[in-house]
């Protein structure tokens, strides 16, 4: 517990007050100046007083509801009442005759409550004395009853005060003010538990997720890495001295594809691994000049059998005349297949994919991927970006929600931008920008 009490506090003391200090040196003056009037006030009306440092306990601050310290509580007796500002000893003057007279207030309840009750005892042993001296005397009665104690039972009065004239316990009704602070520095525990506990659940269902969806992602580089490397074997006869029958431009474009494969699964477990992990680490990116036009071409010419599989046109405006950029080659190839993967899987069959490219100022080129599907609600726009979401219509489809976050990543560590156009049923636009290579 980090709350201290004021060495002349007095726990049997109805006026209970909180002082909430914290730790700025331009408040230093106002709580000593704070601090010193209270003293002085002590003559007038006792009271104890509980000094709580918000900086170490932030939660309270938030409890009480506070938006400026140094801030003084009166807990008790009830309303409670808070005074805070840059006058905050002005305002204790102004407000102490009141709080004076609610403490007179709520002693005077407090007697008339225990009158109550030492007149109710006193009825209580009159009527006793009363139904003692009735069992003295003889009486026919009495003498037909066995002597079992049974006169004494039926003949027994109680007396119930009712609930609303029971005195209050003064224990109870002036609990301490460190023990409601410790209730709700538990409460504050307890929820902090618990949301550590739902992010844990999250992070478990992720990687749950993750492991399910792995092989699934990691299937087609494999296929065609292997079918690559099966062509190559089938090109040359073992009895022919392994003659190769295939030429040696195909040989090597099979041999780059197996390549190209092989790194995009690489760089796909690195990526799912270290998301796996939440570490937000900076992508390590190695920029040089690139033909970003070449390379859009490329994606879609490697993602062609999947646009055929939709049959999907795929319109292209990439001028002839496009600057090189300054980027990582296979970083951005990662950005251009995950935005393009995305619009095949909502685009309609038989719908339009457009992929430009438009050089925007001498600094920065802009590629843009659009589709005609059913776009994203304005609402989400801004958070289809972070790390694990999805949309709630997304939840049943392939993908870990890092596609997107990811695309982001990469740009930004080419101090470049991204961001999306959209409206519903209407499609979306994916833009980012890259950084031209000045020669």
């Amino acid at each position: 517990m980090q709350v201290s009490s004021d060495q002349n506090s007095n726990t049997d003391t109805p006026l209970q007050l909180l002082l909430f200090i914290d730790k700025r040196p331009s408040s230093r003056e106002q709580v000593r100046q704070v601090r010193s009037e209270l003293k002085e006030l002590r003559d007038l009306c006792d009271f104890e007083l509980q000094i709580i440092d918000v900086t170490e306990q932030p939660y309270l601050a938030e409890y009480f509801r506070l938006i400026a310290t140094p801030a003084l509580i009166k807990l008790h007796p009830e309303p409670r009442q808070t005074l805070a500002g840059s006058n905050l000893v002005a305002q204790i003057q102004q407000w102490w005759s009141q709080w004076q007279r609610s403490v007179e207030e709520y002693l005077a309840k407090l007697n008339q409550a225990s009158r109550q009750v030492v007149q109710s005892e006193k009825v209580l042993l009159k009527t006793s004395g009363q139904l003692q001296a009735t069992d003295s005397a003889p009486s026919p009665t009495n003498d037909l009853l066995p002597d079992t104690g049974r006169k004494h039972e039926a003949m027994e009065t109680k007396l119930v005060m009712p609930s609303s004239d029971r005195p209050a316990n003064n224990d109870s009704s002036l609990r301490s003010v460190s023990h409601s602070v410790e209730q709700i520095r538990l409460a504050d525990e307890i929820f902090q538990l618990r949301r550590e506990k739902e992010e844990l659940q999250h992070q478990l269902e992720f990687k749950d997720q993750i492991i399910s969806m792995l092989a699934h992602d990691l299937r087609n580089p494999l296929t065609a890495t292997s079918i690559a490397l099966e062509t190559l074997e089938m090109g040359y006869n073992a009895t022919d001295e392994m003659t190769s029958r295939l030429t040696p431009a195909l040989t090597l474009q099979l041999l780059k594809h197996a390549r190209t494969q092989t790194r995009a699964i690489d760089r796909m477990i690195t990526d799912i691994l270290q998301a796996a992990r939440g570490t937000g680490a900076e992508l390590q990116i190695h920029p040089q000049k690139l033909n970003v036009g070449m390379l859009c071409l490329d994606v879609i010419t490697y993602m062609g059998n999947r646009l055929q599989a939709k049959s999907l046109q795929i319109e292209q405006d990439i001028p002839s005349d496009l600057p090189t950029v300054l980027a990582d080659e296979e970083r951005i190839r990662q950005v251009i297949v995950n935005l393009l993967d995305n619009a095949i899987k909502y685009t309609p069959i038989g719908g339009t994919i457009q992929l430009s490219a438009l050089h925007r100022t001498t600094q920065k080129i802009q590629i843009s991927i659009c589709d005609n599907g059913p776009g994203i609600p304005t609402e989400n726009q801004d958070r289809i970006f972070e790390e694990h979401y999805r949309l709630k219509r997304d939840e049943d489809k392939d993908g870990y929600g890092i596609g997107l976050s990811l695309c982001q990543r990469i740009i930004r560590a080419h101090y470049g931008r991204i961001w999306v156009d959209s409206m519903a049923n209407q499609g979306s636009c994916f833009h980012f920008t890259l950084p031209v290579f000045q020669k």
